[in-house]
Order: C-alpha cells, then sequence, then structure tokens
C-alpha cells in the first residue's frame, strides 16, 4: 500500500479566494476601467449574471472599446474554469500551463464560488509538508507494520534517492522550479528504510532541484532501524525505479474537472 498517495491531497475549495469581485455583462467599460485604475488588487473580473459565470474581462480587453460599451461586447468568453472539488496540484497545472494567474470556480451548475490564483497554488505547496502531515504518515506506518518509528530532520542527496512516482508533470515542474529559485520549497518527505531512502513525497520538487544543478535537499526523515516490506517500495521495484533519473517527465493532459465557459453554457 502507497500510505502517501492514500492521503488525500488539498483540493481548491481550501484555498480558493471566495469574496470574489464580479461585474456585471450591462457594466460599461468606462465603469471598469475606472474600478481596475483605483484597485490594487485587480487587473481583470469575472463577469456574470445571477452568480452564473458568463466570461472574463481584463485591462486588455478595455483598451480599444468605447467607454460607454457594454461589457459582454469586449469580454473573453472562452475561459477556463476549475472546480471546488478539483486537486490544487491540477489546479496549478492549468494556471502554468495557460499562462494565467486566475482561475475562476464554478460549482456544477456554473455559478461563481470562488476563485485561486498562481499565489493561492504556491501557499498550498509551501503549507503541504509540515511536522504534523508527516507526524500522521509515521503513526500511520506504525499501525499497519506494527512498528516504532522515529523522525528525523536532515539533508538529503538526491542522487541517494529511491523515487515511489513514476512520472511528473512537466508544467507542474515549472511550478515548483519557480519556488525553488526564490527559496519558497517545503521540505521533501523521505522514508529512511533501513538505509535505502525512499521518497515519499516531493517527485516535483527533486526533479526541479536536479534541473538547476541542486544535489541536495531538506527533507523530513521516517526512520526505520530494519527493513520492512512497503507497499511504495515494491511500487518502485514493479516499475524499475532505482534514482531520479528513472521517472518520466509528462505533458499536460487537461483535467476532466476543468471545463471552459462555453461548454459550460452548451451543457446548461
Amino acid at each position: 500500500m502507497d500510505v502517501v498517495s492514500e492521503r488525500r491531497k488539498p483540493q481548491v475549495e481550501e484555498y480558493m479566494t471566495q469574496d470574489v469581485v464580479t461585474v456585471s455583462p450591462d457594466t460599461t467599460v468606462g465603469t471598469v476601467a475606472t474600478q481596475i485604475a483605483e484597485s490594487e488588487k485587480h487587473s481583470g473580473f469575472p463577469v456574470c449574471e445571477r452568480r452564473r459565470v458568463e466570461g472574463f474581462v481584463s485591462a486588455r480587453d478595455l483598451l480599444l472599446a468605447d467607454d460607454d460599451e457594454p461589457i459582454f461586447k469586449v469580454m473573453t468568453t472562452d475561459l477556463l474554469v476549475a472546480h471546488p472539488e478539483m486537486k490544487v496540484t491540477d489546479a496549478a497545472r492549468v494556471i502554468l500551463r495557460s499562462g494565467i494567474q486566475k482561475l475562476p470556480v464554478v460549482d456544477d451548475a456554473g455559478n461563481l464560488v470562488g476563485i485561486i490564483s498562481n499565489a493561492d497554488v504556491i501557499r498550498s505547496q509551501i503549507e503541504r509538508a509540515t511536522p504534523e502531515k508527516v507526524g500522521k504518515l509515521t503513526r500511520t506506518l506504525e499501525q499497519i507494520h506494527g512498528v516504532d518509528l522515529e523522525e528525523d530532520r536532515r539533508t538529503v542527496a538526491l542522487a541517494e534517492l529511491t523515487p515511489t512516482q513514476g512520472r511528473v508533470y512537466a508544467d507542474e515542474l515549472e511550478g515548483r522550479r519557480y519556488e525553488l529559485e526564490r527559496g519558497l520549497a517545503e521540505p521533501l518527505v523521505v522514508i529512511d528504510n533501513d538505509g535505502t531512502l525512499l521518497l515519499a513525497d516531493g517527485h516535483h520538487r527533486v526533479l526541479a532541484a536536479d534541473q538547476l544543478g541542486i544535489d541536495e535537499m531538506d527533507a523530513y526523515v521516517i526512520v526505520i532501524d530494519y527493513e520492512i516490506e512497503l507497499g511504495m517500495a515494491e511500487t518502485a521495484e514493479k516499475e524499475g525505479l532505482e534514482g531520479i533519473q528513472d521517472i518520466d517527465i509528462v505533458d499536460y493532459a487537461r483535467h476532466p474537472l476543468v471545463q471552459t465557459t462555453k461548454r459550460l453554457q452548451s451543457d446548461g
């Protein structure tokens, strides 16, 4: 059993901003331009009719429009939106791959329930690995295998790690590089199984570090004094994963909870 894969990953609804400023389709270009100019945080707004997302308007959309023109004539109508139950890591792929800064979040009826930004994504990733969560993993392993384990915090060499995940996504890898270059990445989670260092969490960060020429990283380490059979070790052996060079980098595939507003409107 791969314990890490069984842990529930953070969802968009846990990190999105729920209090979203919107404009209606009939609002004039001049009014929205003034709102953007007077705002320190907003460079655009979701366009909603009774909370249903109709489009998005940015400062760029307003450049050549007349002040008295309604927003529905200049707004972008074909935009990506996410679902609140989508994993934050998947939302990160969409944001990074698409080059957008904010992703509207809609419910099953197409109603706006929040918005998630690239800053929210980074915050979720930094918060993901904590001593409390590592402690929960340690206790789970102790219960499954009937052993007493210790926790350690140390620097580990990337060349000594055995991955337990056979692939990473290219666009999420870009996000981890971004974090590493700015000193934002959290520690890895490693299981020291009697000298074999199994990478339990942090495969994207490890590959990003390797690309940047970093050869060691900070890690939370769960120490097992004598070797035991772990499901993640069996996975690594079955997939032929001996080192980080064996991890495949795959391109983006659209997540099933990502939709476009045009698709939502056609379904409605």
